[in-house]
């Protein structure tokens, strides 16, 4: 077993986005899975231009907040108690036009 502490992880190099891995496949020796936190102020983006990509499945889980979300050429409004999945290699982008934080717990699968 493994455990980890958020309060001791360093945030990922984004502007006003706390964004923190809990484990990926540096800590786990055959994992294909990256499992983290984000927290996404008031009128950022991720990313800040353009669209990510991931060459894993991505499932994330609304814990606090909402979101605008722009995946398949469609819109969708997520909120707290919403669970997504972006398949791999789907261009996505997320949009927090809230005036409240948004908390996601996420993770990258690969197949």
């Amino acid at each position: 077993m493994k455990v980890v502490s958020i309060k001791e992880l360093n945030d990922q190099n984004l502007k006003d986005i706390n964004m923190k891995i809990l484990f990926d496949e540096s800590m786990v020796e055959g994992s294909k899975v990256t499992f983290g936190i984000v927290q996404i102020p008031p009128g950022a983006r991720i990313p800040e231009n353009g669209y990510g990509v991931h060459d894993g499945d991505e499932y994330a889980f609304i814990l606090k907040g909402s979101i605008l979300v722009e995946s398949g050429n469609n819109e969708f409004r997520v909120s707290s108690g919403h669970a997504t999945f972006i398949p791999a290699n789907e261009e996505h982008r997320s949009y927090n036009d809230g005036d409240q934080p948004c908390e996601i717990i996420w993770a990258l699968v690969k197949r």
